[in-house]
């Protein structure tokens, strides 16, 4: 990975990384200082919640991805230390899922004369729960090449001695 490509991620993820932030100070601010005004048709202060949940789990993702672009920039990727900051996003897009199960939860009473809308929503969290999955692949194939690196090691010292 280039130089170029490794900064302009990095400039990505500390931009996501201040937004996230910044709603999760707005919502905090909005549900401590009281001026929460409820108008009955959705729970604000549990949408309030929820957003700053599903904000963290983000944050969770961000950073496991910019320690993950650190070792790839290291050339340290095929280790054993990467699948902790993979195993990190998973969880952080299962909790995503989570978060956007609960929304639609709190959503679906308001939605009673149109229930696709719950239905959408309930197939958008089946689709966050897909991320996860194609992750978990990608988990996989990145144990592959783990084995075959210390496998290639493990041959080359044996060449080493032979020689």
């Amino acid at each position: 990975m280039g130089k170029l490509t490794v900064h302009a991620l990095h400039a990505v993820l500390v931009v996501m990384l201040a937004g996230t932030v910044f709603v999760q100070v707005s919502m905090v601010w909005v549900l401590v200082s009281g001026n929460d005004p409820e108008d009955g048709s959705v729970p604000l202060t549990a949408l309030r919640v929820i957003t700053i949940l599903g904000m963290a789990s983000a944050q969770v993702a961000l950073v496991a991805v910019w320690r993950l672009v650190t070792m790839v920039r290291r050339g340290t990727v095929f280790s054993h230390a990467a699948f902790r900051y993979v195993d990190a996003v998973i969880g952080a897009i299962v909790a995503a899922a989570l978060v956007w199960f609960a929304v639609t939860i709190v959503n679906a009473p308001g939605q009673r004369e149109d229930p696709g809308v719950t239905l959408i929503m309930g197939g958008i969290g089946v689709a966050i729960l897909g991320v996860a999955l194609i992750v978990l692949v990608l988990r996989m194939l990145l144990a592959q090449a783990v084995a075959r690196d210390v496998e290639a090691a493990h041959l080359r010292a044996e060449l080493d001695e032979v020689i």
